[in-house]
């Protein structure tokens, strides 16, 4: 299998999932600081067990990718000092940049689940198409 899942991976989606999970919840919540602020220390984790801490400091650190880390981390430091709303719009942008690259892994990783993989082709194509024809 082109995605093998050892233990700490596993960990890491877990934790990736919790910290989904929380900021959603810290969202629908009324930007509860304190939620949003767990969510993304689970996420931050679950991120460092899933690719292994050193890819993920060079991710961060890499030249290509200053714009993303300084977007992710100025969102981190907002939602600390009491703007969850900017923090969190800050965090998404910062996001889409760091691992804009990391779209076709995730899209081959989705074709492996059973049911998930049958059903995504489909909306998948169209909006490629769509996003092929627009450049």
């Amino acid at each position: 299998m082109a995605y093998e899942l050892t233990e700490q991976k596993k960990v890491g989606l877990g934790l990736i999932g919790f910290g989904l999970f929380f900021t959603f919840l810290g969202v629908i919540l009324f930007f509860d600081r304190g939620l949003l602020a767990l969510g993304n220390i689970f996420w931050l984790v679950g991120v460092g067990l899933l690719l292994g801490w050193r890819s993920t400091w060079n991710l961060f650190t890499n030249r290509a990718n200053y714009k993303g880390s300084a977007s992710f981390l100025l969102g981190l430091f907002f939602i600390f000092v009491c703007w969850p709303i900017i923090g969190i719009l800050l965090e998404i942008c910062g996001c889409f940049v760091l691992f804009g690259g990391f779209w076709p892994s995730i899209k081959g990783f989705l074709y492996q689940i059973p049911v998930l993989g049958w059903i995504l082709p489909y909306p998948i194509m169209i909006l490629e198409g769509l996003w092929r024809g627009s450049r």
